[in-house]
């Protein structure tokens, strides 16, 4: 299957959909609002002091580690024996303020009828601080973060089977929105429908490297580079116009 790109959306495999599950980094906002620059300076910061490497040797050394373990932490708890809480907080206390209040983002969630879900490699404390900048908060059910997935990270497939178990939600009724092609073949396997975020418009952060490649991948069925815009168009499209207009003074 071809994904649909915003030239040729068919919104008719939302009209069923109640479960919306979201990451968090370079999908909520865009890779250009510099908060991942920030955590990969403070990963490369953390590998070069536990290692006493140079910075480009733990940048080199950590980019390998995100690429083959699906987090930097997962590879340094694999290879290194390190104690995961340090790393957590020291790579996610960053300045927080470059996020900027999204109305449309936070009207087009709060219309999306059913569940809504923040399902991320970062932590609970992180999630909250980005969703508290957007304006977004409240209209999560939850926020399924790396420490509550026993810091197992996507793409592996044992906490998107955890996801399920907790929540009971029903996958084929479920989409999912992810930065990473990768991360999305999963849900893609369990019935979900796909949803690839690709930032054409603005400064891609990953632009002609590994993270940017896999939006004509079979598991993919939707890429946008609107979240906000993509939402509005198929709640509209799917009849929840109204919930539109009712979340317009959230």
């Amino acid at each position: 299957m071809v994904a649909q790109t915003d030239t040729d959306y068919d919104f008719s495999a939302f009209g069923d959909i109640d479960v919306w599950i979201f990451d968090l980094d370079n999908t909520l906002y865009p890779p250009s609002t510099n908060l991942f620059k920030q955590m990969n300076e403070k990963m490369s910061d953390y590998v070069a002091r536990l290692l006493n490497i140079s910075e480009s040797e733990a940048t080199n050394l950590r980019e390998g580690y995100y690429k083959e373990h699906g987090t930097t932490l997962r590879g340094l708890m694999i290879e290194h024996d390190i104690h995961p809480d340090d790393f957590l907080e020291y790579v996610h206390n960053i300045d927080h303020s470059w996020v900027k209040p999204d109305p449309a983002l936070a009207r087009a969630i709060c219309a999306l009828p059913g569940k809504r879900y923040i399902f991320t490699n970062g932590t609970n404390k992180h999630a909250l601080a980005v969703a508290e900048r957007l304006g977004i908060t409240d209209y999560f059910d939850d926020i399924f973060d790396i420490v509550w997935a026993d810091l197992d990270p996507k793409p592996n497939k044992a906490p998107y089977d955890k996801l399920l178990s907790e929540t009971g939600l029903n996958p084929k009724k479920a989409a999912m929105f992810e930065d990473l092609a990768r991360n999305l073949k999963v849900p893609h396997s369990l019935g979900m429908q796909t949803v690839l975020m690709v930032p054409s418009h603005t400064q891609a952060v990953f632009e002609g490297s590994w993270q940017a490649k896999g939006a004509e991948a079979p598991h993919v069925n939707f890429v946008s580079d609107d979240l906000a815009g993509f939402l509005t168009d198929m709640l509209v499209a799917t009849g929840h116009e109204e919930r539109l207009n009712h979340c317009a003074i959230c």
